[in-house]
């Protein structure tokens, strides 16, 4: 939970950015995160040490013998000037040198980072206040990302924002990812997604992770993100690897692209995918990969003639919507009964273009549509106003759609104003109607008792052939039932004679006002 001391801290500690002339909410950013991922590391290798002193034999220890003074508990109480000297000269270059001999994607994404904090006063004030917050909390690095993000999209910058935790969360519980899931976030900005999944699965299979072959597995295929934001990358990289995955597969990757020449675009790579694409604009046909275009009943450019507006001048380019195209990538990239959580827009549910209704078409009648969750529009305040849903959807390539689950998300535990505040505080009993999230995830383990709910529910099911009925369209509100209260008026003349009793008050009155006078 994002509390006020947390979300003052980072206040305070951008503020001090802010002041020392780091102004750029990106370069902010990074180097609070390179800072954290400093101090993280120091965390991992005591318990490292712990290990050791009952007995376990540390193969690969983070710091060596020698580099101990690069700790965050070694230098944060030096002298300010030495303490700038040492993190500037000697720690800095440590973090980026991580995995170089290994040529690790992290390595990749450190290369071309930079120190940027600009005196020594700064440093010193910023590692006193990053020492001061509480990390023992796992979800705190995840709160603390979720913030920094917000101040991104308060300055507008690059339009980041991030997903809430408990709604990431609720979606991996939905997927129950098992030791043996690959699982990608075609769209990973920060690794929300993959972190979530990864305590997931840590929480569940603990004693599974045990075995060789599935820690291994965990740590070098499990995990897999894209995005085409580098400073987004280096961000989610270590944020992977401060939750244990010592080579995060993060790649920089335009998903949406057609692959490089001698490359070829994945297909059928993994099991589960969950994801929040971005769905603020649209791309033009020239950047789109074929397959997807394709997928959306569109025809590739380079199999279109060109066209000329009425002046024979070469027209606009073409364009669609990123959202959609998302959802063709992901069963792309789906293996044959893979499943997915999706975050869209509800203009996906109900679009009625062409490519609106051949994504919802294909989900239904190709492949097993299996529940549209519909958020409330505050649920992304204060970053956007915009209306949500999630899909939960099956690959299969040879249709199983019967029943798609309907649920209408009225509450999420937090207010749905900008200040999103929580509704259940420490110590109350968490109420239906302040948090629906429990609710969504206990009908959803029980989905044979949906089948009796009324349309007037909160949640029910709708067969496929009503869906296609309506041209697949996935809104709630094309298949709830409201039921309205009826109302009684009084009969016009009894409300005429009541008009009459007011006018003649208000005669007596003027005529006594006029007797005063």
């Amino acid at each position: 939970m994002l509390t006020g001391q947390l979300r003052n801290q980072i206040d305070a500690i951008w503020n001090k950015f802010w002041t020392g002339g780091v102004t750029n909410p990106i370069s902010v950013i990074e180097q609070i995160s390179y800072l954290l991922f400093i101090r993280g590391l120091d965390e991992a290798q005591t318990q490292l040490d712990n290990q050791a002193r009952f007995g376990k034999v540390i193969d690969t220890p983070i710091f060596s013998a020698e580099q101990q003074p690069l700790r965050w508990g070694k230098f944060k109480d030096k002298d300010p000037q030495d303490m700038f000297v040492l993190v500037r000269d000697q720690v800095f270059p440590f973090i980026k040198s991580l995995g170089e001999k290994q040529d690790s994607n992290f390595a990749k994404h450190m290369k071309d980072a930079i120190f940027m904090i600009p005196r020594a006063d700064i440093l010193d004030q910023v590692v006193q206040m990053i020492s001061a917050i509480d990390m023992k909390d796992r979800d705190t690095k995840g709160d603390l990302y979720e913030y920094l993000l917000s101040k991104i999209a308060e300055s507008g910058v690059n339009g980041q924002f991030r997903t809430p935790r408990h709604i990431i969360k609720m979606m991996v519980a939905m997927l129950r990812p098992q030791v043996d899931d690959t699982i990608c976030d075609p769209a990973a900005g920060t690794c929300g997604f993959l972190m979530a999944a990864n305590e997931y699965v840590r929480e569940y299979y603990q004693d599974a992770l045990l075995k060789p072959s599935h820690r291994e597995h965990f740590q070098k295929q499990m995990f897999t993100g894209f995005d085409f934001d580098q400073h987004m990358l280096r961000i989610g990289a270590m944020n992977m690897m401060l939750h244990g995955l010592d080579d995060p597969n993060v790649f920089y990757r335009d998903s949406l692209a057609e692959a490089d020449e001698g490359k070829q675009n994945l297909e059928e790579a993994f099991s589960i995918i969950l994801a929040n694409p971005p769905f603020k604009g649209s791309v033009n046909y020239d950047a789109i990969a074929p397959d997807l275009l394709v997928a959306l009943g569109k025809t590739p450019k380079r199999d279109q003639k060109p066209k000329k507006d009425a002046e024979g001048n070469k027209a606009k380019a073409p364009t669609e919507k990123s959202e959609l195209l998302f959802l063709a990538l992901i069963l792309r990239l789906l293996n044959k009964g893979g499943h997915a959580a999706v975050i869209v827009p509800d203009g996906v549910l109900f679009g009625s273009t062409k490519a609106h209704v051949k994504i919802r078409q294909t989900l239904v009648e190709q492949h097993q549509l299996q529940a549209v969750i519909s958020m409330p529009s505050g649920v992304f305040k204060p970053y956007a106003g915009v209306s949500t849903a999630i899909l939960i959807f099956q690959k299969t390539d040879d249709g199983g759609t019967d029943q798609v689950w309907f649920y209408e998300m009225l509450a999420d535990g937090f207010s749905l104003d900008d200040k999103r505040t929580e509704l259940t505080k420490d110590g109350e009993v968490l109420k239906h109607e302040n948090d629906n999230i429990p609710d969504i995830l206990a009908r959803w383990d029980h989905q044979a008792n949906e089948a009796e709910r009324q349309r007037t529910d909160q949640s029910f099911m709708v067969s496929k052939a009503e869906i296609v009925a309506q041209n697949y369209d996935l809104s709630i509100n094309r298949y709830k039932q409201v039921v309205y209260e009826a109302v009684h008026y009084d009969s016009p003349q009894v409300i005429l004679q009541r008009i009459k009793d007011l006018q003649a008050s208000m005669d007596a009155g003027i005529k006594a006002l006029e007797g005063m006078v």
